[in-house]
């Protein structure tokens, strides 16, 4: 008799028998990112929220890597909680897992919306990215941290605060290193098939901070024409932080709730 299967740990609200939302964040993330983005979806469809290999609750999963772990974790979760189809967010390296999936298992999709996702173009702030996996105490973390929202945000304490807690626990450093150096290719990163992405005939929705200093905005320029594309004035690399009204509003269009 085979062994179940893992679920990676995520957090749960809303109801419905619709197809839910799955929320997948970005490299040093985890699932509390999307608290309240997810507060607001849930008011009228179930959401879930993942924490990926490595990160959050998930730091000692059994395999640690990138989008493509990632990918692969997801699919088998949803498969192990019997969820056939839904509507899959992701951000950032989050973003390329969620690409990934599509790629790969196009059918459980009802649509894809990816938030600054990685893969789309080779061009990536990677000296950012290996600081930000590196930083262990809040002064480190900080002016990091700063980086990846809009110019005039104001960080908030929380998210200090949150980070420099998460970093306090043993490994989560080294393991963010790890993942660091599975994305990066030297000071490039791998991308995505977008044609072929585009040829699967889901709704995809882009959306982008015109202010982001982790994947520049120019890599929407020359996207297939099948993608819609949302950029967003003011905002850097964290639009589900930055304009989580503005994100819902999108979501809830494209799941037409």
């Amino acid at each position: 008799m085979s062994a179940p299967a893992q679920i990676l740990p995520f957090t749960e609200s809303g109801t419905g028998d619709a197809p839910p939302f799955v929320l997948l964040h970005g490299f040093g993330g985890d699932a509390r990112g999307f608290a309240r983005l997810q507060d607001d979806l849930a008011a009228s469809r179930r959401v879930l929220s993942f924490d990926l290999p490595g990160h959050g609750r998930a730091l000692d999963w059994p395999r640690i890597g990138g989008a493509g772990v990632a990918a692969r974790a997801v699919a088998a979760s949803l498969e192990a909680l019997e969820l056939e189809r839904v509507h899959l967010v992701g951000h950032s390296m989050g973003g390329a897992a969620a690409a990934i999936m599509a790629l790969k298992q196009p059918e459980q999709l009802a649509s894809l919306t990816l938030l600054a996702p990685g893969g789309f173009g080779p061009e990536i702030n990677h000296k950012l990215l290996r600081r930000y996996a590196a930083a262990r105490d809040a002064e480190a973390l900080e002016p990091l941290l700063e980086q990846f929202f809009g110019f005039s945000f104001s960080l908030p304490r929380l998210v200090i605060r949150q980070s420099a807690e998460a970093r306090a626990r043993p490994g989560v450093c080294e393991t963010l290193v790890e993942i660091v150096e599975s994305l990066l290719d030297g000071p490039r990163q791998q991308t995505l098939p977008l044609e072929e992405i585009a040829a699967l005939g889901l709704p995809v929705r882009l959306v982008w901070g015109r202010q982001d200093r982790v994947l520049p905005v120019s890599q929407t320029q020359g996207l297939p024409g099948a993608f819609a594309l949302h950029l967003l004035e003011g905002v850097g690399h964290m639009p589900h932080l930055e304009a989580p009204g503005a994100i819902a509003r999108i979501l809830r269009e494209q799941a037409g709730a």
